[in-house]
């Protein structure tokens, strides 16, 4: 709106009259209106006067607001054609009928210069000959009919001009400058020939057809242009060919003339023929039937029947009906259209890109319909998609989890204390227990969720899988039953994995639990363990595996197999092919989760009827020998021993916190307790102040848990140091190293658990 009052600060433009003028008539008007009260007049004259000096001021007064309202029209007019036009990707202008600029919207401002005040012809100089003409004459016809359109031609290109009236002389002009011109998609070589004969362009077909454009036309007949429908011989690329001429249009010298080939011999065509063109065509009817079809195009949608297969028995996925599609593309005029297909075959799932063009032939509407194969690019963005619902899943569930844990801290840490004043022999004994061990299982089920997120808690040592699997063996025997045989075969040199023992136990009983129901009148289940070498990556589904050694583990059954649509979805969280009520849709999501955590790969092949192999890569640890983590040990057996010192204990959660300082109270510690890292700071500023041992959380608000303690370090080198979370030690993220005299405790935690932790990092 900024520009068009600019445009109306120019006097030149505005109806209202100059200021100066409407002050002189002013005081004119109250000259003559007073003059008889100064006595200067004879005294038949007063009213007179006074009548005429009233006029005056009345007169200037309308006309003052005639102007005013205009103005403030013709203003509100551009204003709102700014704003319209702003949005258009065309240079766009509003005019007075002089010609002057009031509004140009970005395209005009960056490709003409056009500023409100200068004239538009001005601004077209370098696009056209002679802009003024052009401009006056679709500005009469505009006039006339409330609006005009023209493509004008200029050297090498078409330049449509469209103009409407809005109203008070105020005219909206607009500039197709990156539109095709109005021949360029015909089927018919056509050339536009300007004053004296001059070539000012030519469409796709004639240049096709030419190799080039000519300068004159001269330079392309053999004889002066002849009358319509006369063969005449042009000059091409391939020599000499016969066409028919035809005047199209005519704008003053413009002239576009179409130039039809003809066979004037009798030998026959060499033309390749439509069956073998290298690209998949088919033509359809606007109803949609396959008129014909080439060789590629039958190869890629199956066998199909010229003239009495429809394209909407093989195609489908479209959300409205395919035939409503074929409609719009064959109306006149319509664009080429362009979607995406599922094609319905039995042996695969296949997408097509199909693109549709409006042709006539003998006189009946056509479609060619350009066949795309684009089941890789569909198959990319599902995988895409995948991956972000799976990423925002496991983001959910590790949340959930770690809030979930929080909870559990607290609710069996205060069931241990209530477990410290109850007895056997006391009637709520017994529901103390139950609260217990049901947090116990809530405990496993948040360990499953965090194993899907890859985020559980690992201890990762150094295994040799036969010896795991031989540990475990009596197990699966027993969760296999009697009427399924289970078959060991090992490797005999295979190599050591790191992994955590319990974690990676966990996998193999879920994949044998797995095969097991996949034969419910029995069968054979076997386990192969591998060394495989990769001198290349493995790119499979959606990951790849960089070159280096694997052990592969492979889970093979007998059963009925998985279909070929359901076989990418198996490690998706609640989803299973089981009935309702017999499988949660958690157990190949937590394998998955906890093999991409151990660093591994896992893959599932499957054939419907045959069987299912789910096979695991676990990389070769190059550890030489066992590695201990410094993680906190099991809770023994006995009960927590006594001990003293010194404990600052910061975590955010209240509940947690009011549980963890009765349990080391208990146990004779001294607590001093701190919601925060920056409540924690601010107590050991007191120098006085001596502290044996940090206890903190590792995620808070505000500071987090390694940040604060590296910084209180500094003054307090030798405190050691326990981290809780209800993540896992990946929980430090980009915190740096792991301290110095630092230990790890998973939430949720016992009173047992907490104690020993604390009395093993003071002892």
């Amino acid at each position: 709106m900024s520009e068009t009052t600019d445009v109306f600060s120019d006097l030149a433009l505005r109806k209202t009259p100059a200021a100066a003028r409407l002050t002189l008539l002013a005081v004119v008007g109250i000259l003559v209106a007073i003059a008889p009260l100064a006595g200067v007049l004879p005294g038949g004259w007063g009213g007179g006067v006074i009548v005429a000096g009233s006029s005056l001021l009345a007169a200037g007064a309308l006309v003052a607001a005639r102007g005013g309202i205009m103005d403030w029209a013709t203003k509100k007019s551009a204003g709102v054609m700014a704003t319209f036009a702003e949005q258009d990707l065309f240079p766009c202008i509003t005019a007075n009928a002089d010609g002057v600029i009031l509004t140009a919207n970005t395209a005009a401002r960056e490709r003409f210069h056009a500023t409100p005040g200068t004239r538009i012809d001005k601004c077209l100089t370098a696009i056209f000959a002679n802009p003024a003409a052009i401009l006056l004459r679709l500005q009469a016809m505009a006039e006339i009919h409330g609006k005009a359109r023209e493509e004008v031609v200029s050297v090498g290109s078409t330049v449509p001009i469209s103009v409407f009236e809005v109203n008070n002389d105020l005219f909206c002009w607009r500039f197709h400058l990156e539109a095709l011109g109005q021949w360029e998609d015909v089927s018919v070589p056509v050339v536009t020939l300007g004053r004296n004969g001059a070539v000012i362009r030519s469409n796709r077909m004639a240049k096709h057809l030419l190799g080039q454009t000519p300068e004159t036309a001269k330079q392309l007949l053999s004889s002066e242009p002849p009358e319509d429908g006369k063969i005449v011989s042009i000059d091409t690329k391939v020599g000499s060919v016969s066409v028919v001429t035809k005047e199209l249009s005519k704008s003053g010298s413009v002239v576009d003339l179409a130039l039809v080939p003809v066979d004037t011999s009798n030998t026959p065509r060499t033309e390749a023929p439509f069956a073998d063109l290298p690209v998949a065509i088919m033509c359809l009817s606007p109803n949609g039937e396959i008129l014909d079809a080439n060789r590629l195009a039958v190869k890629l949608v199956g066998e199909i029947v010229p003239g009495q297969t429809n394209v909407v028995q093989i195609m489908q996925g479209l959300g409205y009906p395919i035939l409503d599609w074929l409609a719009r593309a064959a109306a006149e005029d319509s664009p080429p259209s362009s979607e995406f297909l599922r094609l319905p075959r039995q042996d695969k799932e296949m997408f097509v890109q199909v693109t549709l063009s409006r042709v006539v032939n003998n006189g009946e509407v056509c479609l060619i319909a350009v066949l795309n194969d684009a089941t890789e690019l569909k198959t990319l963005e599902a995988q895409f998609v995948q991956g972000q619902k799976m990423q925002a899943v496991g983001q959910l569930a590790g949340g959930v989890a770690h809030d979930f844990n929080n909870l559990l801290t607290a609710i069996s840490g205060h069931c241990d204390l209530l477990l410290l004043r109850h007895d056997q022999n006391d009637p709520n004994y017994g529901d103390l227990v139950q609260i217990n061990q049901n947090a116990n299982r809530a405990a496993a089920l948040v360990s499953q969720l965090l194993a899907f997120s890859r985020k559980q808690t690992l201890q990762p040592e150094v295994l040799d899988l036969r010896d795991t699997i031989s540990d475990l063996i009596h197990l699966l025997n027993r969760l296999v039953g009697e009427k399924i045989r289970l078959i060991l075969s090992h490797d005999p040199v295979l190599k050591p994995v790191r992994a955590d023992k319990r974690q990676l136990e966990q996998v193999f009983m879920n994949l044998v639990v797995n095969a097991r129901d996949a034969m419910p009148e029995g069968g054979e289940v076997r386990i192969e363990t591998e060394v495989v070498s990769l001198t290349e990556p493995l790119r499979r589904d959606r990951a790849t595996a960089q070159p280096g050694e694997y052990v592969t583990v492979k889970v093979i059954d007998s059963g009925t197999g998985i279909p070929a649509d359901k076989l990418q979805k198996v490690f998706e969280p609640f989803y299973t092919t089981k009935r309702t009520g017999e499988g949660t849709g958690l157990g190949l999501s937590t394998v998955y989760g906890i093999v991409k955590q151990t660093g591994g790969f896992i893959f599932v092949d499957s054939v419907l009827g045959r069987g299912t192999e789910f096979t695991v890569y676990l990389p070769v640890s190059t550890a030489s020998e066992r590695v201990e983590e410094p993680a906190v040990q099991a809770p023994q057996a006995q009960a927590a021993r006594q001990g003293e010192g010194v404990v600052l204990l910061v975590e955010d959660e209240a509940p947690v916190r009011a549980f963890a300082t009765r349990a080391l109270r208990l146990k004779g510690y001294t607590v001093l307790e701190a919601a925060s890292a920056e409540e924690a700071l601010h107590l050991l500023e007191d120098g006085a102040l001596n502290v044996d041992l940090f206890v903190t959380d590792v995620v808070m608000p505000g500071m987090d848990g390694p940040t604060w303690v590296r910084q209180a370090m500094k003054d307090r080198p030798d405190v050691r140091v326990i981290f809780m979370s209800g993540y896992t030690e990946g929980a430090f993220g980009g915190s740096g190293p792991e301290l110095a005299h630092s230990a790890f405790l998973p939430k949720p935690f016992s009173l047992n658990e907490l104690t020993e932790a604390v009395f093993q990092q003071l002892n």
